[in-house]
């Protein structure tokens, strides 16, 4: 479908040279690695590039058996594994739905369009590092992670002493600055506003 689109000009050109530019291979490389390990099998296209690494996540089957794979419960229950353009753009609809439900941010998620039209493949790999971060993080997957861990809650439990202590400490960002002030400086020229 990406084919019979005409060719950008103008400030279209200038963003997708942009999105283009923001594409990282290593990223790209370190995703299909991640794919591969958490699914048990090769992707069908070895080639590395952003074109060869949408030919392989453009029928969305992959990446819902990815999002199945890292769920301790399946929320995709019927992958489409037809040709037809739609049925497509289906599962990867149904991949983005599940990602929500899995735990991702609104932020975090391509768009549709992002990856069956090739628009932006960079949002695709934050999205698969998202997945990642989220698996490990709050479901407890255990096996390779490509994204960062979420920090994890730190309680802290003050005794009353320690508490009162802090109250009586007058910070510099509270605006106290031990009596100093600018007032009788004078640097430079004062400003004149002329018509």
């Amino acid at each position: 479908m990406s084919d019979v689109r005409a060719k950008k000009s103008g400030l279209s050109a200038d963003i997708q040279k942009k999105l283009d530019a923001k594409y990282n291979i290593e990223q790209e490389k370190q995703c299909r690695e991640w794919i591969e390990a958490v699914l048990g099998e090769d992707l069908p296209d070895q080639e590395v590039g952003k074109n060869h690494f949408q030919a392989c996540l453009k029928d969305g089957t992959i990446l819902c058996q990815l999002i199945n794979a890292l769920s301790p419960t399946p929320l995709i229950s019927k992958i489409n594994n037809q040709k037809m353009a739609f049925k497509q753009m289906e599962n990867i609809e149904k991949f983005l739905k599940a990602c929500k439900k899995f735990g991702l941010q609104d932020g975090d998620l391509f768009q549709t369009a992002d990856l069956y039209e090739c628009q932006n493949m960079s949002q695709v790999v934050g999205t698969l590092y998202a997945c990642s971060t989220i698996a490990t993080s709050k479901h407890g997957y255990s096996g390779m992670c490509i994204g960062t861990k979420l920090a994890d809650e730190n309680v802290r439990d003050f005794d009353d002493e320690t508490l009162a202590a802090g109250k009586s400490v007058l910070g510099g960002q509270m605006g106290f600055t031990g009596g100093d002030s600018q007032s009788g400086m004078s640097m430079g020229k004062t400003r004149k506003v002329c018509d």
